[in-house]
């Protein structure tokens, strides 16, 4: 097996906006993917008629249409990328990859990407930081993001991981697969990292789809069904304070773990991903103390020494 060779899987509802773009990024790479599926989920817009066209002159892109009606919601999403990941259960890959409809990227990017891979064995999730459209036009990276986090648009797993995990990306009824995959991943000792100097170009806003304010009180009942700690998620809320919509994402955030928390919503989770989770945020709060402790005793000591007198 080709250690560099790798797979990749997109769900596509109604993309005919984005996904012609998404696609010709994909056929610029200067190193293509083995295979690539692309799930056309019910798609009734010109979706299926714009991979096709893209099929016919490249055979390593493949059109699977889901038919069947189901209920619009973030889990169809995730199963509509499960069904894309059976169709690769014969092929021979070293990575495996989910990619949303609606990024472009970089001519190297998976060319550089495979090599973060091949200089760290134990890189088990890795991906770049995604960048969206600001009101100049320009794109910028996410306000909040972390070396230690890789998003749901762009995410490559070493398939020796990915099967430890389950092979498969869970759904949830709030959204976060994403989150749920890489905590996973760390608990089976894998590292995940996202790079910096790997760009993701994010062409629909955030949230867009469901409404802004909604999509951050759904945000805030996603971390309440994965067991986020309640005093990790004020920080959380605290750090996105000053991202818009200013406060007041936040504080529909804050509305939504409450709402799930008061009403003890059943976890989507088992109890040991609670508690590693719980224990990963604890230290993370831990470490935060630690650090504002160590820059107030640093700065009481740094007081110059009194002049001498004569």
């Amino acid at each position: 097996m080709n250690r560099d060779s790798y797979v990749l899987v997109t769900a596509a509802y109604n993309e005919e906006r984005f996904i012609d773009q998404t696609i010709r990024s994909i056929v610029s790479q200067t190193v293509r993917p083995a295979k690539w599926i692309i799930v056309s989920d019910g798609s009734t817009d010109k979706t299926d008629d714009i991979v096709q066209s893209y099929a016919a002159a490249n055979p390593f892109i493949h059109l699977y249409r889901i038919t069947e009606d189901h209920p619009r919601n973030f889990a169809a999403q995730v199963n509509a990328i499960n069904t894309g990941l059976a169709q690769l259960k014969d092929a021979e890959y070293s990575l495996v990859g989910n990619l949303d409809a609606d990024i472009t990227l970089e001519p190297e990017y998976f060319a550089l990407l495979l090599e973060k891979f091949r200089l760290d064995p134990r890189l088990g999730l890795g991906g770049g930081t995604v960048c969206e459209r600001r009101s100049d036009g320009k794109f910028r990276p996410r306000t909040i993001t972390s070396s230690t986090a890789v998003a749901h648009a762009c995410q490559l797993f070493r398939r020796d991981c990915f099967e430890a995990i389950g092979g498969c990306y869970l759904p949830l009824r709030y959204g976060g697969p994403d989150t749920h995959a890489e905590i996973l991943v760390r608990m089976k000792r894998w590292r995940v990292a996202s790079f910096a100097d790997l760009r993701v170009f994010h062409h629909r806003p955030t949230n867009s789809a469901e409404g802004v304010l909604r999509g951050w009180y759904r945000q805030g009942k996603m971390d309440y069904s994965l067991g986020a700690l309640p005093v990790f998620e004020l920080f959380k809320l605290l750090r996105r304070v000053w991202v818009k919509p200013y406060l007041i994402g936040s504080m529909a955030r804050c509305a939504g773990f409450i709402h799930s928390y008061c009403q003890q919503e059943e976890r989507a989770v088992p109890n040991d991903f609670v508690v590693y989770l719980r224990q990963e945020q604890k230290q993370r709060v831990l470490n935060l103390f630690r650090s504002a402790w160590s820059r107030h005793a640093s700065e009481r000591d740094c007081v110059p020494p009194a002049e001498h007198t004569t």
